[in-house]
């Protein structure tokens, strides 16, 4: 239907302006006396070092943690796969390799750090003292309690010897730019990929007050360590640091803003609800479905037909024994709110192609869909209770699926509002 399509190429747009290629050009540091060594991490690490090797006047070395099967054809600068979203020991094979490439550098070289959402996994070195099942274990408990990314990271940066400012710490004295694609809501820069190259404002108190929150059991040596600050990160201000740089190359707003350009040159009026909307996916769904059913039948905040765009990152507390992700849990909460109502088409999906333990990014609904899906035998309030929602728009062939898109500015949604036709209040 055309108006699913519409969505998929806003939800395209989106993924365009956060291509490496495009965006990193123009934040390139100037050249230093010495060697120029890459690292990087994340699902567009590949893509990042692909666009710097077109545009950088000079050799390069180095190398970047990707996630498997996501390679890109490059030059000069080395590729090591590893695992997302769980790290394996391709991971901490990654995270040394990292840190050796940047072992041993002087005052004249320069290291240029590509840094995106997904490096958490991809480069993984647990501290002294951890072990690579407990850090596992701990990062797993957060995610299926419901922890934001912001949590999460916090603790991470805590438990790593190459995160929160530590692959930085290892390159000194040489001179560390860092660019990034965030897809942190609000993009605050220390916390994308727990930050390996940027001071870490975050503390061992907080870290532990995190664990504390969501009921997470750790080892008493490691709440030990915690507790005295045995494994603090480097803070602001920390002399190592002194001369670096660091710039958000893409973000979620870019890509919002993107789709909604594309949107009002095929005549939609366009509003962008927030780039950084968090929290339970089920619970985000309740709040979009009040605000697109308060456009269509009163004209507030806004009045339809229009388009209505959101992005960030929601959680998802797993109860149940199901397939799928954030963006398909919130789809199928959303239908489940809407049910059924004409005229409104949303679309929920992620910029880096994957969402959770679905094949899929993301998921698109209409005002048919519960209707076809119940006469297929499927029952969606079962299906959001399990967590079950990629079988459920998989069976219907309403998944968004991608692939790796190289790129990562978190989550986009759009829904589709159509004016209903006129009829008299009767309240």
């Amino acid at each position: 239907m055309e108006q699913i399509t519409l969505l998929k190429e806003l939800y395209g747009a989106a993924l365009a302006a956060a291509d490496p290629m495009r965006v990193l050009p123009a934040h390139l540091p100037p050249k230093p006396a010495g060697r120029t060594v890459v690292v990087g991490v994340g699902k567009a690490a590949a893509a990042m070092a692909q666009a710097l090797e077109a545009h950088w006047d000079g050799p390069l070395s180095g190398v970047v943690a990707v996630p498997r099967g996501a390679t890109l054809p490059l030059k000069s600068i080395r590729q090591a796969e590893a695992a997302h979203p769980v790290p394996d020991d391709s991971s901490v094979a990654a995270g040394r390799l990292l840190m050796q490439a940047v072992t041993g550098l002087t005052r004249d070289d320069l290291v240029i750090a590509l840094v995106s959402g997904g490096g958490s996994a991809l480069c993984a070195l647990p501290q002294d003292g951890v072990s690579l099942g407990e850090k596992r274990a701990i990062t797993d408990a957060l995610l299926r309690r419901g922890a934001t990314i912001r949590e999460i990271n916090t603790v991470r940066k805590h438990l790593s010897a190459i995160k929160g400012g530590r692959l930085a710490a290892q390159a000194w004295p040489a001179r560390v730019a860092t660019l990034l694609i965030s897809d942190i809501p609000g993009d605050e820069a220390a916390l994308i990929a727990s930050a390996p190259t940027l001071p870490d404002p975050g503390t061992c108190e907080q870290a532990l007050a995190v664990l504390r929150r969501y009921g997470v059991d750790i080892a008493p040596g490691l709440a030990a360590a915690l507790e005295t600050g045995a494994l603090e990160s480097p803070k602001p201000g920390d002399a190592r640091f002194s001369g670096h740089t660091h710039a958000i190359v893409a973000c979620a707003q870019d890509g919002l803003e993107a789709a909604a350009s594309l949107a009002r040159t095929r005549g939609w009026p366009v509003h962008i609800l927030s780039d950084a909307m968090e929290g339970n996916a089920a619970d985000l769904a309740l709040a979009h479905a009040a605000i697109v059913r308060q456009a269509q039948r009163r004209g507030q905040p806004f009045a339809a037909p229009c388009i209505v765009l959101s992005g960030g990152e929601a959680t998802v507390t797993v109860k149940g024994r199901g397939r799928g992700g954030r963006n398909t849990e919130f789809a199928l909460a959303l239908a489940i709110a809407l049910d059924g109502q004409p005229g409104i088409y949303a679309l929920s999906a992620g910029t880096d192609g994957l969402d959770g333990s679905g094949d899929a990014a993301g998921a698109c609904i209409h005002p048919d869909l519960l209707a076809q899906a119940r006469s297929r035998g499927l029952d969606p309030a079962a299906s959001l209770q399990d967590n079950d929602s990629f079988p459920f728009f998989d069976a219907l062939g309403s998944t968004v699926v991608t692939g790796p898109t190289h790129t990562n500015i978190n989550d986009v949604r759009a829904m589709l509002i159509e004016a209903l036709p006129h009829k008299k209040d009767e309240r």
